[in-house]
């Protein structure tokens, strides 16, 4: 596995506080636990208030706060200038034009909300956030919460297991990555096509709720159990 297929990065401005890679290691690992935190604490305000919810911009970039705090000086703002992904082919847009496709990616999940399954509307934002790259650093850990508490709302519960299914992209991305470049290519041809993201987080949360069911009977599940 080369590293592109791993991992990918974004190319900007030098914003970073941290310069040591083993200590910037570790304050994202602390982070990152903080902002799923956050995230869990945004799904149990939605729920315990009434219908309809709306997603807004003004939470992904709280959330983004809490990933990139202590890390980067752009924590919890939008990127002030354009920007590259290695090891991927898409060009995100300018910087300019990021609050408003922002707000527009909100607008399709409010506008969506009833109609749509809730797989969809978590893979679109997982999609559409990477696609929009609005950060200078933190994009993916961004989309993978607001994605998955995007889920949990939608669904009416917070999602059982100790291996969610953000927890279980960290543990191999090449399904999420080609996930994102086959709705890359549709979005050139004018389209908007999750449907190979919905199969990646349909499987990683039948891979999460199985776990669960183990964690209960204290076995291995088997093809009789699931059915």
């Amino acid at each position: 596995m080369s590293p592109a297929e791993s991992r990918r990065h974004s190319k900007a401005l030098d914003a970073n506080l941290i310069a040591d890679p083993d200590e910037r290691a570790r304050a994202e690992v602390r982070n990152g636990l903080r902002q799923f935190d956050l995230g869990m604490e945004i799904v149990a305000d939605a729920l315990s208030k009434e219908p309809p919810y709306r997603l807004r911009p003004s939470a992904l970039l709280a959330l983004h706060r809490v990933a990139l705090e202590g890390i980067s000086t752009y924590a919890g703002n939008y990127r002030p200038a354009g920007i590259e992904i290695q090891g991927s082919k898409h060009t995100p847009p300018g910087a300019h034009l990021v609050p408003e496709l922002v707000e527009d990616m909100c607008d399709y999940v409010n506008e969506n909300w009833a109609a749509s399954k809730p797989v969809h509307l978590a893979a679109y934002l997982m999609w559409r956030l990477n696609w929009i790259h609005p950060f200078v650093d933190g994009n993916g850990r961004t989309s993978r919460v607001i994605s998955y508490v995007t889920l949990c709302v939608r669904l009416g519960f917070r999602l059982p297991g100790t291996m969610t299914i953000p927890e279980q992209i960290e543990r191999d991305r090449n399904p999420y990555f080609r996930a994102l470049d086959q709705a890359d290519a549709a979005c050139k041809s004018g389209r908007i096509d999750v449907s190979a993201m919905e199969t990646v987080i349909e499987s990683l949360l039948a891979k999460q709720l199985t776990n669960i069911y183990e964690l209960a009977s204290g076995r291995p599940a088997t093809q009789d159990d699931l059915a």
